[in-house]
C-alpha cells in the first residue's frame, strides 16, 4: 500500500548524517511536533538528483522556511557516508540527510522502484512531501524518469 495524504508516517529507523557520524533516528519521534519538507531521490550523485533535485531544495530553503517549514530533509537508499559526501558536494548545509540504506523506509511508504536495470537494486522513487507532526499533508510522486512535481519550487506552491 502506498502512503497517501492524511496518513501517518510509518515507523522506520533512518540514519541521520551528523558531523560525528551516523545517528539512528526513529521516524515516529523525528517527524513529531514539526513541519518537515522531505524529498527522496533514487540515489545520491546520480545525474538528475545532483544537477536538479538537491539544488532546488538548497536554493529554495529560505523560501520553504518562510512558508512554515521547520526542517528540510533528503532521503535516499544510500548509506549515511555517501549522503554526507553528497551534502558536502552539493553545499547542502541546511538540508538534513536521512539515509535509508536497506530501503526499509521507502518500503514502508510503498514508494520503492526497481533500479536493477541500472545495477542499483531496490531504490526509493523520486518524491517530495510535507509531513506535519508526523502526518503527510502533501505528497508528490514522480512518474518514472520525470522530474517536475517533486521539486522544491512545486512544493512551495502547495504551502
Amino acid at each position: 500500500m502506498t502512503i497517501s495524504i492524511g496518513d501517518t508516517i510509518p515507523q522506520a529507523t533512518l540514519q541521520k548524517v551528523t558531523l560525528d557520524g551516523p545517528e539512528p533516528v526513529e521516524t515516529a519521534t523525528w517527524f513529531a511536533g514539526r513541519k518537515v519538507a522531505l524529498f527522496s531521490v533514487p540515489g545520491a550523485f546520480t545525474p538528475t538528483c545532483s544537477a536538479r533535485h538537491l539544488p532546488s531544495f538548497v536554493e529554495q530553503a529560505d523560501a520553504l522556511r518562510a512558508k512554515g517549514v521547520d526542517e528540510i530533509a533528503a532521503t535516499a537508499v544510500n548509506d549515511a557516508f555517501v549522503l554526507g559526501a553528497w551534502a558536502r558536494d552539493g553545499e547542502a548545509d541546511g538540508i538534513t540527510m536521512l539515509a535509508d540504506g536497506n530501503a526499509d523506509f521507502v518500503k514502508a511508504l510503498g514508494l520503492t522502484m526497481d533500479g536493477s536495470g541500472f545495477g542499483m537494486g531496490t531504490r526509493g522513487q523520486r518524491f517530495s512531501m510535507i509531513v506535519d507532526n508526523g502526518v503527510v499533508t502533501q505528497l508528490n510522486v514522480e512518474e518514472p524518469g520525470e522530474y517536475r512535481v517533486s521539486s522544491a519550487e512545486h512544493l512551495l506552491t502547495q504551502l
